[in-house]
């Protein structure tokens, strides 16, 4: 006799062209079986081959709890189809997967065991429900990424441009060539700011926040409208550590035993865009306000090392980009005073 079925859970590892799916079930006696694995192609028709085939091997009288990481834009398609359909969904960060599949016995990595790793987690945690997010936020996503590719396109056209005529006999057509570029890439990015101005302006409540944020030193209109896109609005976060996790700011540390092996490292596993927009107004914050300026000190003095003072203000900006935004408030220089204080009594 079959016993009863308490939850079903599809696990999903979201690659750019596959859906790597292994279904599972807890059962009265809290066991976990996972019992179904299939690969489905990335589209519209590979998702609607997938719930086909979820339907036919499911209970129809519990409700099936999806869960995947958060892969960049990749599962966006998928996510964004089971919300507008009605499916039970929940997005993970990845370091919550990462560090779970360091607990599980198997240590072979494969698409198919990340799967598995993702619905055994689903089937033992309670998860929360993911929803798409705000419109506004997506917008600001596409475009602040879009105006990065811009300023990135350009800057390798100057330094053609620089090559070009540092030549003992330059092109005057090239030249005029890669200037063309270069306004056409500028005009570009002006109408993608217009078009961020926009957004912003007729969105009350996002203009207070974004006003919030750049209360804090360092911090600009761009750098804050970044950080919330690419968090949409701090969706998934619920803690400080987490949010420097998933921006890939968290310290890393080779261990053996007692032993710490290597100079400790940033993961680099998180959001590489959110890592990039915090990377020159931590340096703006340690130039410019003594206070940032007195943190960064005090830790490149105890190791000597220049970019974990860096990173160390970039995470410092980060959380309280994160704190302002939860708090619905502005920068308050007492706060990290007294921080400080304390820091330096501690060591």
């Amino acid at each position: 006799m079959m016993m009863k079925v308490l939850k079903q859970v599809l696990g999903v590892d979201v690659a750019q062209k596959e859906l790597v799916v292994t279904l599972g079930r807890l059962l009265e006696d809290l066991s976990i079986e996972l019992y179904a694995h299939k690969v489905f192609k990335n589209n519209e028709s590979g998702i609607n081959s997938l719930l086909t085939w979820e339907k036919k091997l499911t209970d129809s009288a519990i409700k099936v709890h999806y869960v995947m990481e958060a892969t960049g834009v990749y599962h966006q398609k998928f996510a964004y189809h089971l919300d507008e359909h009605g499916y039970a969904l929940s997005i993970i960060l990845p370091n919550k997967i990462s560090n779970y599949m360091r607990t599980l016995e198997n240590k072979t990595i494969t698409d198919k065991t990340c799967s598995e790793s993702i619905a055994q987690f689903g089937l033992e945690r309670k998860l929360e429900l993911w929803h798409k997010p705000k419109k506004t936020y997506r917008d600001l996503q596409q475009l602040t990424r879009e105006r990065d590719q811009i300023v990135h396109e350009r800057s390798m056209v100057k330094n053609q441009l620089h090559a070009e005529n540092t030549e003992a006999y330059p092109s005057e057509n090239t030249l005029m060539r890669l200037k063309a570029r270069i306004k056409f890439l500028n005009d570009q990015e002006k109408d993608i700011k217009m078009d961020i101005t926009k957004i912003i302006n007729a969105d009350k409540a996002l203009k207070v926040e974004v006003e919030n944020m750049c209360t804090i030193p360092g911090i600009g209109q761009l750098t804050a409208i970044v950080v919330l896109a690419e968090t949409n609005g701090f969706e998934l976060i619920k803690s400080k550590r987490q949010l420097t996790s998933y921006a890939g700011l968290d310290v890393k540390e080779k261990q053996s035993g007692t032993s710490v092996k290597g100079r400790p490292r940033i993961s680099k596993k998180g959001n590489r865009n959110l890592r990039k927009a915090m990377h020159f107004p931590a340096l703006s914050a340690i130039r410019h306000d003594e206070r940032f300026s007195a943190i960064y000190v005090r830790i490149v003095s105890k190791n000597g090392i220049k970019m974990k003072g860096i990173v160390a203000i970039q995470r410092k900006l980060l959380e309280m980009m994160y704190t302002l935004f939860k708090n619905k408030t502005t920068y308050d220089e007492k706060y990290l005073e007294k921080e400080n204080d304390v820091q330096m009594q501690v060591a």
